[in-house]
């Protein structure tokens, strides 16, 4: 073998070793900017996460409070119907003892008939005090379904942010090739769980 052919397979060697380092320092270069892409979205996705797991919480917390005034209405409302009760069997006893004392005593009979009328007149103030509370309640028990309603809204979205975390870590650990904007649609369709949760009316 003539010295010119050995320089030339070594000469050809170190153009494959340079081409392969050029490569990889080509890779190297383009890598950053797909790994700044990656960290600065997970960064802006674990803000929303943030976000949304506060608004969770005080939903949730509201709808707490609503419920245990829904609570408190509803056993103002019990109260009253008991109330109720209670003056119906006295003016019921007043009604007895009227009817029976009619022939008798009539002037106690009457006496204990205008008592008899009174407890009704009362039972009739108290009824509706009773439904004006349970209405309350039920408006009050509708609100804490409406916060409830939104706080799962939100609650779902942490959720989903915190998976779309979990697969951004899993990429920057596997280092795909980047696929251009591929994961953005995604990304926005899970954002879209916690603007529903902001304006969603119902």
């Amino acid at each position: 073998m003539s010295e010119e052919s050995l320089e030339t397979g070594e000469l050809q060697e170190k153009l494959d070793q340079a081409l392969e380092h050029a490569e990889e320092a080509a890779e190297e270069r383009a890598s950053p900017g797909w790994t700044f892409q990656l960290s600065l979205s997970t960064a802006i996705i674990a803000v929303l996460a943030a976000i949304a797991s506060l608004q969770a919480g005080s939903l949730i917390n509201q709808a707490l409070l609503v419920k245990n005034e829904a609570v408190l209405l509803q056993a103002k409302a019990s109260d009253q119907w008991s109330y109720f009760q209670a003056k119906g069997i006295k003016g019921i006893v007043y009604q007895t003892q009227s009817e029976a004392l009619a022939r008798s005593n009539r002037p106690l009979s009457v006496r204990f008939q205008e008592e008899s009328g009174r407890y009704k007149k009362e039972q009739a103030d108290i009824k509706a005090d009773a439904e004006e509370l349970e209405k309350k309640a039920r408006e009050e028990n509708e609100e804490a379904g409406h916060f409830l309603h939104h706080h799962h809204q939100f609650a779902l979205s942490v959720t989903l942010f915190q998976v779309a975390i979990a697969l951004s870590a899993i990429a920057a650990l596997t280092r795909p090739n980047p696929c251009g904007s591929g994961a953005w649609p995604s990304r926005s369709s899970v954002s879209s769980f916690l603007f529903a949760g902001f304006f969603n009316p119902s």
